[in-house]
């Protein structure tokens, strides 16, 4: 009976495991052929798959016969040792080594390719570190497309846009965590009047749709010459996280142990002593995952930005959409784009992951 279970313990953990493994390969497959790409130039991409990196077997060219001018290419061709016809060179003729012969273009180029099939390896068609550098500067971008023209456009200086998201970004996480924290604090542990109603219209604030607000916000940004400046996306980010950032931490907080701020009451310590020593140290957990979502969602923002900052300061979400706009068949381009709009968001996660969990169940254990 209990070599039954612990199997059936075992078969279910088995399967468990390998459906996660399942789904996960199915989303990385995808994301790794993206960030591959974004190695890649302009030319292996539009001619071949990003799986051809990897060693493979491939049709590769090994010799180019040009047919001397008695050769009649309307009749049967030697060639080879070979007898064959234009019709059938277009085709493919196979030798019998393995070799494969091709006619290249028209009569006209009197051309036979000679292809074999080879292992190829990693060196075959080597990545590039360009199309990142492309993309971070402004500069003017060279490249040659399918047709073998030389392409010459302008860079969309991602780099700057990435500066320009740093400083939206980074204090429209920290305002809106400080206040919140203070907020949070004193709807927790302290009694003043209208506490409940105060908490009550903080959290019905959070249905209210984000987009209703942006005209009247930007209506009062203009008259007080906020508009497109970073203190005025600063204080919209803020506004927009504070009703969340408010509801998760006052839940942490709550849950703290109550014998513990009254010893420290007893003694002789002030709220904010109290809200400096105790309550932020013990609530880190928390106030990580509110960073982690307010960080994302900031970064990833297009539609705030581009309402309060607009073409003065581009952040890296305007720009991407510029370089999909500008350059929507430049793929070497666009996944070297996203990949850097991907760099800070990973970091910071990875950075807080071990809090993230913890901060989700903030509150809902309590005793």
């Amino acid at each position: 009976m209990t070599k039954s279970y612990r199997f059936q313990k075992w078969m279910s953990s088995f399967l468990v495991n390998s459906v996660l493994i399942v789904i996960c390969i199915i989303w990385l497959i995808p994301t790794l052929g993206v960030f591959i790409t974004s190695f890649r130039n302009s030319q292996d991409i539009l001619t071949s798959g990003w799986w051809t990196v990897f060693p493979h077997r491939e049709s590769v060219e090994v010799a180019r016969i040009v047919l001397d001018r008695s050769v009649n290419v309307d009749g049967p061709i030697q060639v080879e040792g070979i007898t064959t016809t234009f019709e059938e060179l277009r085709q493919g003729v196979q030798l019998p080594d393995g070799r494969i012969l091709t006619w290249f273009g028209n009569k006209r180029t009197r051309t036979i390719v000679v292809t074999e099939m080879r292992w190829v390896g990693f060196s075959h068609k080597p990545l590039t570190l360009k199309n990142y550098q492309d993309v971070l500067t402004g500069k003017e971008i060279r490249f040659i497309d399918a047709r073998g023209n030389e392409i010459v456009r302008k860079g969309n200086d991602l780099g700057n846009a990435f500066i320009n998201s740093l400083t939206v970004t980074v204090p429209s996480t920290i305002i809106p965590i400080l206040i919140a924290a203070f907020a949070a604090f004193g709807f927790a542990w302290l009694n003043f009047p209208g506490r409940g109603l105060l908490f009550t219209m903080i959290v019905a604030l959070l249905v209210v749709p984000l987009q209703i607000s942006l005209v009247p916000i930007l209506q009062d940004y203009t008259r007080l010459n906020l508009n497109g400046t970073f203190l005025g996306i600063w204080l919209a980010h803020t506004g927009f996280g504070l009703p969340l950032a408010t509801y998760l931490l006052f839940n942490y907080i709550s849950s703290l142990p109550r014998d513990l701020l009254e010893a420290a009451y007893i003694d002789g310590a002030s709220n904010f002593t109290i809200f400096t020593r105790l309550i932020l140290p013990l609530s880190v957990p928390a106030l990580a995952s509110f960073a982690i979502f307010q960080f994302l969602w900031v970064w990833n923002d297009y539609l705030v930005a581009l309402v309060f900052l607009g073409d003065s300061n581009r952040v890296i979400t305007y720009a991407l959409a510029s370089i999909v706009g500008e350059k929507g068949q430049d793929w070497h381009l666009l996944t070297a784009g996203a990949f850097v709009s991907m760099i800070m968001p990973l970091t910071i996660f990875f950075a807080l992951q071990r809090y993230f969990v913890r901060g989700l169940l903030a509150g809902s254990i309590k005793g």
